[in-house]
């Protein structure tokens, strides 16, 4: 008798933010992902300069059973963020249907 078991897929999120350069900014967008159930897989940080303001480009890949849109919504209340696009929508809308 065999008892292999099928590890369940883990929905996973591309994310994209823009957000004020400030300090421990990096920091509490991190800890919102975390307490609301996701893990990042992988994160990319640009620092952008645009006239006088400077302005972190995030793209973030994250991994949960957790909707999505309740970690946009979070991260979209942080008053140094702003704005938070969903770039891979299909996914999203696909674990939706399957959750």
């Amino acid at each position: 008798m065999s008892t292999q078991s099928h590890p369940q897929q883990t929905p996973s999120y591309t994310l994209t933010c823009r957000m004020s350069h400030e300090a421990a900014a990096l920091e509490r967008l991190c800890q919102v992902v975390r307490i609301r159930g996701f893990r990042i897989a992988k994160m990319a940080v640009e620092s952008v300069l645009e006239g006088t303001d400077e302005t972190l480009d995030i793209a973030l890949t994250i991994q949960g059973a957790r909707p999505v849109a309740v970690l946009q919504s979070q991260l979209e209340k942080l008053h140094t963020v702003a704005e938070v696009k969903l770039a891979s929508p299909a996914l999203a809308h696909a674990a939706s249907r399957i959750a």
